[in-house]
C-alpha cells in the first residue's frame, strides 16, 4: 500500500508542478496585461485533484488518519482554482487580478500541505 501511496504523492506533485509552472510561465504576460489560462494548468489542476482523491482514499483505507478540515480547505480552494481556469481557458487574456488570484491560491494550497500538521 505504501508503493501505491508514494505513486499518488509523485503524481500529485507532478499536478501541482503543472498547475504553478503554467502560471509562472505567463507572468512576463501577466505583466503585460495578456496572461491566459496554459492547458497546463488545467490538466494540472485537474490532476490534483483526481489524486487528492484517490490519496485520502488510499490512507484512509490503509487506517492513517486523515485531517479532514485541511483535506476540506485544500479542496475548496482547489475547486475555485479548477472552475475559474475552466470557465477562462479559450480566452485570448484574462485579467491581472483573476490571473493573479490563481497563482495566489495555488501558493496558499501547497503552504497549506506543507505547514498545516
Amino acid at each position: 500500500m505504501d508503493v501505491l501511496i508514494h505513486l499518488f504523492v509523485g503524481l500529485h506533485i507532478i499536478g501541482i508542478a503543472a498547475l504553478l509552472g503554467g502560471f509562472l510561465t505567463q507572468l512576463k504576460a501577466m505583466g503585460r496585461g495578456t496572461a491566459r489560462f496554459v492547458p497546463a494548468m488545467l490538466h494540472g489542476a485537474a490532476t490534483m485533484l483526481v489524486t487528492g482523491v484517490i490519496l485520502v482514499g488510499l490512507n484512509q483505507a490503509d487506517d492513517q488518519t486523515v485531517n479532514n478540515v485541511k483535506i476540506g480547505v485544500k479542496l475548496a480552494l482547489l475547486i475555485v482554482i479548477l472552475g475559474l481556469v475552466y470557465v477562462k481557458r479559450d480566452d485570448e487574456k484574462v485579467e491581472k487580478p483573476l490571473f493573479a488570484l490563481v497563482g495566489l491560491l495555488t501558493v496558499a494550497n501547497v503552504f497549506i500541505a506543507v505547514l498545516w500538521t
